[in-house]
């Protein structure tokens, strides 16, 4: 019998607390009049304030999810290209000048600067998106840069600028490539960071109010009748679980299947040494006519 694949396990465990996140409110249906607190009357009981918990579950993973998500997108849109600048320019100054501010927010712990900046910005999910973006921003850029590092110093980028190809080109034609799969596996691991930024968020009444239809805000309001009612806290809090195991497993499996071959990058040929001397000697004869 063959082992289920990682990505089709992951796909699972992912699309479970997804699909009720994103069509959960879609089927809620109006509000039921609220009961005892902490009672059984309905398929999964009451809250504490006597809501339908089956109603909440499926009105209170939209916002985790679309935050999270945006938040991580935010950051790999904002901290690649950052990365990637800083590993390829030549300039030194400005290496620190990019680095260096995103240093500073790395010094400071995620939740110190998650309730720092909530304080200073509105309530919502607009800016509780902006919020973790910024956060997983310095981890982000870090990360690429030094990905492409690596991959701006082997042999194939010097013989492409010597074949006098453009900047776009090596830079998101070979090392955006070349580091597609060090980004994918990032990305499950800071969309689950997200994850966990918006569900504290979330738990410590940041950007949210206290009786808000969140799966969080249910783990943390519940967790006094946790033995009078379980499935209160025990629902909330597997879905958040199926969420970021969810994503690890997928987006390791995906990596994993994609493989090598996945990536696409120059030929080999332009890596061979032959190669390079021939580009070295053309570039010097020709700097040498003119």
């Amino acid at each position: 019998m063959r082992p289920v694949p990682r990505w089709a396990l992951g796909g699972t465990l992912l699309g479970v607390p997804l699909v009720i996140a994103l069509a959960g409110p879609w089927f809620a249906g109006e509000p039921s009049p609220r009961g005892v607190s902490f009672g059984s009357g309905s398929l999964l009981g009451t809250d504490f304030v006597g809501r339908d918990v089956w109603e909440q579950v499926l009105v209170g993973g939209r916002t985790v999810v679309l935050v999270a998500l945006t938040a991580t997108i935010l950051a790999f849109l904002v901290g690649t290209p950052l990365g990637v600048l800083a590993a390829m320019t030549r300039r030194r100054w400005l290496d620190e000048l990019l680095m260096r501010p995103l240093d500073l927010l790395l010094a400071i712990p995620s939740l110190l600067l998650l309730i720092l900046l909530a304080a200073a910005a509105p309530p919502g999910p607009p800016a509780l998106t902006v919020i973790v973006a910024v956060i997983s921003l310095p981890e982000v850029a870090r990360i690429s840069r030094a990905a492409a590092l690596e991959i701006a110093a082997r042999p194939a980028m010097e013989a492409m600028w010597l074949q006098g190809e453009g900047w776009w080109r090596r830079a998101i034609g070979y090392v955006g490539r070349s580091m597609l799969r060090t980004l994918l596996a990032d990305l499950g691991v800071r969309a689950v960071g997200a994850l966990y930024l918006v569900a504290t968020a979330s738990f410590l009444g940041v950007g949210v109010p206290p009786d808000a239809g969140d799966w969080a805000v249910m783990v943390d309001r519940n967790r006094a009748g946790m033995f009078l009612q379980p499935w209160a806290v025990v629902v909330p809090a597997l879905l958040l679980v199926g969420l970021s195991v969810g994503l690890n497993l997928l987006f390791d499996g995906v990596r994993g299947h994609r493989g090598e071959a996945g990536v696409r990058a120059i030929p080999a040929s332009f890596a061979h040494p032959d190669f390079l001397h021939q580009s070295r000697r053309a570039r010097t004869q020709k700097g040498r006519a003119a």
